[in-house]
């Protein structure tokens, strides 16, 4: 399924065979595998993928807290494992490995219709407007690199915003668009997911140092 921590890299074009069709576009190709029968689970979805889990799980396990739906609380398990699959990309692996507890990590099912709703529906208007542009950028480790540290940098912005605040939408939405522009080979989505990153970030360091200058004068 995933391949263990000593074993060697392998080309993305020998990874595991998907079933998922290649022609479909990417949103169908998600919505089908998150509501269909059989294991759902973290471990299944890298299967069923191939090479482009690592962009995948960033999608769908940013997606919770990118959108305004409420998360149990759950959101900082999947922000742990979207900063360890980033630090995989930066040390250069080609494909996911994660811990076997992880693996079974549940996904879609009957319970989260609205957030697959919600996601696709982001995915969809993307394809819309999305095309390759400056596609030559994404084959190069330099790239998968570059990738795996602005998803570190989202991933910690979403993971060290203060609870119930709702300032982790930005950056979890900055890693959305992220790994949406990797898939769609399309720099114009990576960039807008840069920016709402840079956003994100600002405001939590804007609206921290305002509430503790406000608790200091408090006190």
């Amino acid at each position: 399924m995933t391949g263990g921590p000593d074993e060697p890299d392998r080309p993305d074009v020998t990874a595991a065979p998907t079933d998922v069709d290649a022609d479909k576009k990417l949103s169908d190709e998600l919505e089908e595998w998150l509501t269909g029968e059989g294991d759902r689970t973290l471990g299944a979805l890298v299967d069923a993928f191939g090479d482009k889990s690592f962009a995948i799980i960033f999608v769908v396990l940013l997606g919770i807290p990118a959108l305004p739906l409420p998360t149990g609380g759950a959101t900082h398990v999947f922000e742990v494992i979207a900063a360890l699959l980033a630090l995989e990309l930066i040390i250069g692996r080609r494909q996911v490995w994660l811990p076997e507890r992880w693996q079974r990590l549940k996904l879609g099912g009957d319970k989260q219709q609205k957030f697959i709703a919600g996601l696709t529906r982001l995915i969809r208007r993307l394809e819309r407007l999305s095309r390759p542009r400056l596609a030559f950028l994404f084959d190069h480790r330099l790239s998968r690199v570059v990738f795996g540290i602005l998803v570190l940098a989202g991933t910690a912005g979403a993971f060290f915003a203060p609870p119930f605040t709702g300032l982790d939408t930005l950056p979890s939405l900055a890693v959305v668009l992220l790994a949406l522009g990797v898939l769609l080979e399309d720099f114009l989505v990576v960039a807008a997911g840069l920016v709402v990153l840079v956003a994100g970030v600002a405001l939590e360091i804007i609206l921290g140092a305002a509430a503790v200058h406000g608790l200091s004068s408090i006190f």
